[in-house]
């Protein structure tokens, strides 16, 4: 039975009930005033008509839903399209343009778009330990995409070079398979030293390629070694455990679907895309997460992340 067919993608009150079941594990919270415990279903009035999964807080009187409070507050769109875009988001590993879910959700380009950022904000990890925490592996590198519309152009004769894309420092840890990415304004040892200050602990063992930019910051930490890929050394030849191929391999996964799906994405909205993508890798299939329990946990992280589509962007361009 494919997995598209199950009843909280097509019935909505089945889409509530599951919905519930996640974000209400424990029971009912009302999201106005905390209260558990006095909260009761309203009964169906046979002369009018009653929401869907509306509920009425014995403490604070007030009426509710699970949508409340969550990306999906205020939203025309039927909860089960809404479970079925974030399941197509988590189930692709590279993504899925706005222009797919328009043609597959059957919703206006604009309501696709804006729906595909609030998931995205869904996304976001709350978690700001940082990694490397007991001895833990971390690797570090830069990457460059698009342009950059805040840089200087490139001097006269000269080619637009990285100093005029968008610039992304990302970190992943060997051990638990996280990933975590920034944005940064110049391609610089201050900037990158303050992402990785912020989110390497002292005791991670850092791993980089041989840019001077980790020079300084790499004296931090429990220990910092480096391969040297413009010697064309991606292996360290006397210790094979040091090499920076696992984020390079994000960084694959990262291009492919920025170039190939998505195509562009302005400065203002990239730190959501990176969002997706370390979301998407930090849970992926090699550690043992699947689909239907990726989309769950993008699911629990609905609570508390309102954005409105002006706070998204004035225009429909992503």
């Amino acid at each position: 039975m494919s997995v598209l067919s199950k009843p909280y993608f097509h019935d909505e009150a089945a889409a509530f009930e599951f919905v519930e079941s996640i974000l209400w594990a424990r029971g009912p919270v009302c999201p106005h005033c905390g209260c558990m415990g006095r909260i009761s279903a309203i009964k169906p009035n046979p002369e009018k008509r009653v929401r869907i999964g509306l509920k009425k807080c014995g403490d604070c009187k007030k009426q509710f839903t699970v949508r409340i409070g969550t990306i999906f507050e205020e939203s025309k769109l039927p909860l089960t399209k809404w479970l079925q875009a974030i399941f197509l988001m988590c189930s692709s590993k590279k993504g899925v343009s706005a222009h797919q879910l328009h043609r597959t959700l059957e919703v206006t380009y604009k309501t696709a778009w804006f729906l595909a950022h609030r998931i995205r904000e869904a996304m976001r990890s709350g978690d700001l330990n940082p990694f490397g925490m007991g001895g833990a592996t971390v690797e570090v590198d830069e990457t460059f995409i698009g342009n950059d519309p805040d840089a200087d152009p490139p001097k006269p004769g000269k080619p637009r070079g990285v100093r005029q894309m968008m610039k992304v420092v990302s970190l992943v840890e060997r051990e638990t398979g996280r990933a975590r990415s920034v944005v940064i304004d110049h391609y610089s040892a201050g900037d990158v030293a303050y992402v990785v200050n912020q989110n390497l602990h002292r005791e991670a063992h850092l791993l980089t390629d041989e840019s001077k930019l980790y020079t300084r910051v790499g004296r931090r930490f429990a220990s910092h070694n480096t391969v040297n890929h413009s010697a064309g050394e991606y292996v360290n030849r006397q210790d094979a455990t040091i090499h920076t191929n696992t984020i390079e391999g994000y960084f694959s996964i990262f291009k492919r679907g920025m170039r190939g799906v998505y195509q562009h994405a302005s400065k203002k909205h990239l730190h959501r895309y990176l969002a997706e993508f370390d979301f998407r890798y930090s849970m992926r299939s090699a550690l043992g997460v699947n689909d239907q329990q990726r989309a769950s946990e993008a699911l629990k992280g609905v609570v508390g992340k309102r954005l409105t589509y002006r706070s998204a962007d004035g225009r429909s361009e992503a």
